[in-house]
């Protein structure tokens, strides 16, 4: 399970994966459990039994730390961008059609991308806006970079039917 941060919409329900190993930035554990925790501004997107779940886990020898990139299997690649969250990162996924890139929160809008408008909830805005770039770089093209709240995802990238 690949956790791109720790915010509360991202993280949880460990339980419910009871043979899962989950893959984290360290820099966000860090982060989650650090100094900044105390304002409020900054730890209202964390939920504290999700971060304490993820450090039980720990103990538990089921998370996998990355200090930046890493593959985690062939045509699989993580990679740490910041910004939104101190130890944010996205994915990549080699498919039939070429590289795809999952932004998770890194851009939550395509909006926000275009436009070089970083989302309210920063850690860093500096690194936000470096974020977009490496997502740039990362894709062939825009259309390969899968935004992470946008719900115009779903019309770019329609459910597939059952047929």
């Amino acid at each position: 399970m690949i956790l791109t941060h720790l915010h509360y919409d991202h993280a949880g329900n460990f339980d419910r994966f009871p043979n899962a190993r989950f893959h984290l930035q360290e820099r966000e554990l860090a982060y989650a459990t650090g100094r900044y925790m105390q304002y409020p501004r900054l730890s209202h997107s964390f939920e504290v039994e999700n971060v304490c779940g993820i450090v039980r886990l720990n103990y538990a020898r089921r998370v996998l730390f990355y200090d930046g990139d890493a593959e985690i299997a062939p045509g699989l690649t993580v990679h740490a961008a910041g910004g939104h969250s101190a130890g944010l990162q996205y994915v990549r996924v080699n498919t039939r059609r070429g590289p795809v890139v999952l932004a998770s929160d890194v851009s939550h809008f395509y909006e926000n991308m275009t436009s070089e408008r970083p989302f309210a909830t920063a850690f860093h805005v500096g690194d936000m806006l470096a974020g977009f770039d490496k997502l740039r770089a990362a894709a062939p093209d825009v259309d390969h970079i899968v935004r992470g709240h946008d719900p115009l995802v779903l019309k770019v990238y329609p459910v597939a039917s059952p047929n």
